[in-house]
């Protein structure tokens, strides 16, 4: 007998109104747990330590303190946010043989989640957009993307976000979850409550499309139209060389973007299916711990300034120990 069908059997009975859920982690074999723990917390400790460094790299350095890498900075304090968000609660219940969660901290972790997220999906807009004035309004670019339009794009970004998480943690707060309340995953998330609800989702799943539309596809438009522009200026240069080195600003951006969208139009546009499987679990890993622990690793890699600072951040450490 699995963990989850022993799970089931122990609480499925009862249908009065549930005040905890159980998450069954990614694997359901004890055996396995210990494995997991370690590759986990191996992949936290990366993520935090890759994204914090990005952070300070651009904080010493006074050639990354441009508009591009003052997204970036951002960038990176939400990816430590994200895996922060799932991870440790996680770890925590491998190391304590725990599963259990209570409500009131699964909507939490819900409300956090989308909000992180949420600044993320436009934060990548902000770049897109900071990546066309650089390239195609170049003259007007230090007066259209000042100091206080930064600020002000980071603001909405977070108001726009939070609006979006507090709506999703209040619709679910109208579901009833009256049993089973086994989620086979290792974090809260819309899908796997939608799936326990004992009362009708179809009003969620439609905000949820609704204003997925909204926080993720607009963003997403806005960011393939300025990346249009951005082609269409590039192609216009002259020079092989040139054309290379304007779009490689670009490249790094472009595939965080691919990996974002990629992962999250999968995990939330499949609610109608039947069951949701394992392979959800591996989405969740991609959203919550791949992407934030290969962002680093992405605008890092072709990008000489961001490898210079990071020698720089490190080499000051070194001197200091």
């Amino acid at each position: 007998i699995s963990l989850q069908e022993l799970m089931q059997s122990k609480f499925g009975a009862n249908r009065t109104a549930i005040t905890e859920f159980i998450l069954l982690g990614l694997v359901e074999t004890p055996e396995l747990w210990p494995v997991v723990f370690v590759v986990f917390l191996f992949a936290y400790l990366v993520t935090v330590g890759g994204n914090l460094s990005i952070l300070a790299a651009i904080l010493v350095e006074p050639k990354l303190h441009t508009p591009m890498y003052f997204f970036l900075g951002n960038l990176s304090v939400l990816d430590v946010g994200c895996i922060t968000v799932t991870v440790p609660s996680m770890l925590a219940r491998l190391l304590f043989h725990k599963h259990t969660v209570p409500y009131g901290a699964c909507r939490t972790q819900l409300f956090f989640f989308h909000l992180l997220v949420g600044v993320d999906c436009f934060l990548l807009t902000a770049m897109a957009y900071d990546r066309f004035l650089a390239i195609c309004r170049p003259l007007t670019y230090s007066t259209q993307m000042n100091q206080t339009v930064q600020k002000i794009l980071v603001a909405v970004s977070w108001a726009l976000a939070f609006t979006n998480a507090l709506t999703h943690t209040v619709a679910i707060a109208t579901l009833n979850f009256c049993g089973p309340n086994v989620i086979n995953h290792f974090y809260c998330d819309l899908p796997q409550l939608f799936q326990l609800s004992c009362s009708s989702t179809q009003l969620n799943e439609l905000l949820l499309f609704a204003v997925g539309f909204i926080m993720a596809g607009t963003p997403l438009a806005l960011i393939i139209s300025s990346y249009a522009h951005v082609a269409a200026a590039v192609l216009r240069i002259r020079s092989a060389e040139g054309r290379k080195k304007t779009f490689s600003t670009c490249g790094s951006h472009l595939t965080v973007v691919a990996i974002f969208y990629g992962s999250g139009i999968f995990n939330y546009m499949r609610l109608g299916s039947a069951k949701l499987s394992d392979k959800d679990k591996g989405v969740g890993v991609f959203n919550t711990v791949i992407n934030p622990m290969l962002n680093p690793i992405i605008y890092s890699l072709r990008n000489p300034d961001v490898q210079g600072a990071l020698w720089r951040v490190l080499k000051g450490r070194r001197s200091l120990a």
